[in-house]
């Protein structure tokens, strides 16, 4: 019987993530068309802060985009005054692209936003409930990390 309580448990887990990441990702879209970026200008943004400047390919890779798809989204991010393409210090024939200031800020607000999203939902939570659900989703993280590259 412990077998089909633990299966139903899961498939619980499962469906709330499920519903979680929609109205996280519903409410990331409201907030990121407030600050006039897309999602993959966003999650670009997200990618060349936390990896820092990287080449069209590079990029590329890490979204799962093909070069012609970057490229064009880099061109409107430029226009846009979020990023910039420089020549490699190294190897001038290497072109990186690099966030400017204005990147940096959208990031930041647009996170801020989020949090605060989150911490409007979670008001009623308890500080070791906040922590709890931080560590167990922490654990999932470490888990599942291993399947993304």
């Amino acid at each position: 019987m412990r077998g089909l309580d633990e299966r139903s448990t899961v498939e619980e887990i499962e469906k709330h993530l499920r519903k979680v990441d929609y109205i996280i990702r519903r409410k990331g879209r409201e907030i990121l068309s407030d600050f006039n970026i897309t999602i993959p200008q966003f999650t670009a943004l997200q990618i060349l802060i936390n990896k820092g400047n990287m080449t069209i390919g590079e990029l590329s890779k890490s979204m799962a985009l093909a070069c012609s798809t970057i490229t064009d989204l880099i061109d409107r991010m430029e226009k846009a005054g979020l990023v910039v393409r420089k020549k490699d210090e190294k190897d001038k024939r290497v072109v990186r692209i690099e966030v400017l200031s204005k990147g940096y800020e959208i990031l930041e607000k647009v996170l801020n936003k989020r949090i605060e999203f989150l911490s409007s939902k979670l008001v009623d939570f308890t500080y070791e409930e906040k922590v709890r659900l931080s560590l167990g989703l922490k654990a999932l993280y470490d888990a599942m990390k291993d399947e993304i590259q």
